[in-house]
């Protein structure tokens, strides 16, 4: 029985140093100078102001888009208890005030998960646009990434860092997020 669980042990340590690998991996990539388009995923607005979370989505899709002025941004979130505005609403005020022009942002604002972000912003892509980045945390782009996969959607990921005091937290949230989706992608 203790070499059961001994074994068992070391089997989950071996899984979660796999997925913070994967992790690591993907918030290091280098992505494309020439993308068309972002796709801002929404994170939690408390009333009216972004969750440091999102505020740094934000910021890293505001430096973006300034440095690619042909690129649009789709601005995915819907609203959640506790929040006065749409996430999306937050995103494009937040990449207003940062110097992006309004006519660049478009707005889907009924989304509620990571899944329907990507889903319902799919439909929003103007036609003709090919190369699209998903802007997300750091911990969050591996996943998001593999979503958009499973909708038809080759993204690059567009890393915001992740606040520190969040990092424990959102890492431990994301092995078991990454978890369900490989054994819901099996199943």
């Amino acid at each position: 029985m203790k070499k059961g669980l001994l074994l068992a042990g070391i089997a989950g340590i071996l899984y979660i140093g796999f997925l913070h690998i994967k992790i690591i991996q993907h918030s290091k990539e280098v992505h494309s100078k020439d993308t068309e388009y972002l796709i801002v995923l929404g994170a939690r607005v408390k009333g009216y102001v972004p969750s440091l979370a999102l505020q740094a989505r934000i910021e890293a899709a505001a430096d973006y888009l300034r440095n690619n002025p042909k690129a649009i941004a789709i601005a995915s979130g819907g609203q959640g208890p506790g929040e006065n505005i749409t996430e999306a609403i937050a995103i494009k005020e937040g990449l207003e005030r940062l110097g992006v022009e309004g006519n660049r942002i478009i707005l889907e604002d009924k989304s509620t998960s990571t899944y329907e972000n990507i889903s319902f912003s799919k439909k929003l892509i103007p036609k003709g646009l090919k190369k699209g980045l998903i802007v997300t945390n750091d911990f969050h782009v591996y996943r998001a990434k593999m979503i958009a996969k499973k909708y038809g959607l080759d993204l690059g990921g567009l890393p915001a860092e992740t606040p520190r005091m969040a990092i424990v937290k959102s890492y431990a949230r994301e092995y078991l997020a990454i978890t369900k989706f490989y054994l819901t992608s099996v199943l």
